[in-house]
């Protein structure tokens, strides 16, 4: 395939529910190889590398979710065969099905993928190669917050949260990125795989940009769903939001909701989507999270305030659930946070 002047093409799907600034960052990053480092050395523009456009299941214009007015390039069946599908992310709500409300999409992803183009998505995008059949099976990612989407809709899927990008399917054309911002990560992969890793170091220097060698784990938050509406739950995660120190919660619970063991274990798991043991030790880490962002405390104390006599116990759950070391998550937030709350 070629692209304009033999330029990569790279289709960037939108719909209303797209979230404008991955929609437009993503074009202006793809825009980028080739034309801007001459330009910031000489302040002449180079050759332009790469050729993003827009494409919608119309040539017509409409708003995005934020009010931006999108006007794309082309429809699903006027555009040029791209080397590159971009799929942004886009706002649906966690866990609502989809099915059949993006066919047209689906079905030009299908076709774009059987001629050639890789298919790539960041975070909620994902979505969309799940409608498109593309992920039965795999392994994917996309943002910690629709984990549960893709585990509830489509078979096997195996969702992997440790890792900045994703690639699956034949000759690994399927590449998913996954955390709100990780388009960044996406865009300067593409632009090394198809123009070259210099290029992509010199976009990425142009935009100070960073890759999120983390992956999403540290950013997650480990609950599951909020508030359940069932009320005898909801009770029991109000006292234990007070209580998460105290020896025992669960059994504490159990008494507290006045229903046999099975039962509460049972209703508490479907309301909250955590087994009740695993919700308590998600409630810790989450406060021991915000202690080691906002104070000086000794990792030990903060492992007992939170409930957990046994420190090294305290480490070691703290390394597999949030994928850094207590310490380790410390140098890295507690500057950020103070930085966002300092006043300017």
């Amino acid at each position: 395939m070629k692209g304009t002047g033999d330029r990569i093409n790279v289709a960037l799907l939108a719909m209303p529910e797209v979230t404008a600034s991955a929609l437009f960052g993503m074009f202006d990053l793809f825009s980028a190889p080739g034309r801007d480092w001459p330009f910031i050395l000489s302040g002449e523009p180079g050759s332009q590398r790469m050729n993003p456009f827009i494409v919608a299941r119309e040539k017509t214009e409409f708003m995005a979710a934020n009010g931006i007015v999108i006007r794309p390039d082309h429809a699903l069946d006027d555009c040029p065969t791209p080397h590159i599908v971009c799929i942004p992310d886009f706002f649906v709500n966690p866990g609502e099905i989809l099915s059949g409300r993006y066919d047209p999409e689906a079905a030009w992803l299908r076709q774009m993928h059987g001629g050639g183009s890789f298919l790539c998505s960041a975070c909620s995008g994902a979505v969309l190669l799940g409608e498109a059949g593309f992920l039965d099976g795999a392994e994917a990612t996309i943002h910690w917050g629709y984990v549960r989407t893709l585990l509830n809709n489509y078979a096997n899927v195996r969702v992997n949260l440790d890792r900045s990008l994703v690639m699956s399917g034949e000759a690994q054309r399927i590449v998913m990125a996954g955390g709100g911002t990780s388009w960044q990560d996406l865009a300067l992969w593409l632009i090394a795989r198809f123009v070259g890793p210099e290029e992509a170091m010199r976009v990425a220097r142009i935009y100070m940009l960073q890759w999120h060698d983390l992956g999403q784990t540290p950013f997650a938050s480990l609950l599951g769903r909020a508030q359940a509406d069932d009320a005898t739950i909801r009770d029991c995660q109000d006292w234990l939001a007070d209580n998460y120190g105290t020896a025992s919660p669960v059994a504490a619970m159990v008494a507290r909701s006045g229903l046999a063991e099975r039962t509460f274990v049972r209703r508490f798991t479907r309301a909250t989507g955590l087994a009740p043991l695993d919700y308590v030790h998600a409630l810790r880490l989450e406060e021991a999270k915000q202690m080691l962002e906002t104070g000086a405390q000794p990792v030990d104390a903060i492992a007992e305030e939170v409930g957990y006599e046994d420190s090294s116990f305290f480490r070691r759950l703290f390394r597999r659930k949030v994928g850094l070391t207590p310490a380790q998550y410390r140098r890295r937030f507690a500057g950020f946070r103070q930085a966002v709350g300092s006043p300017v």
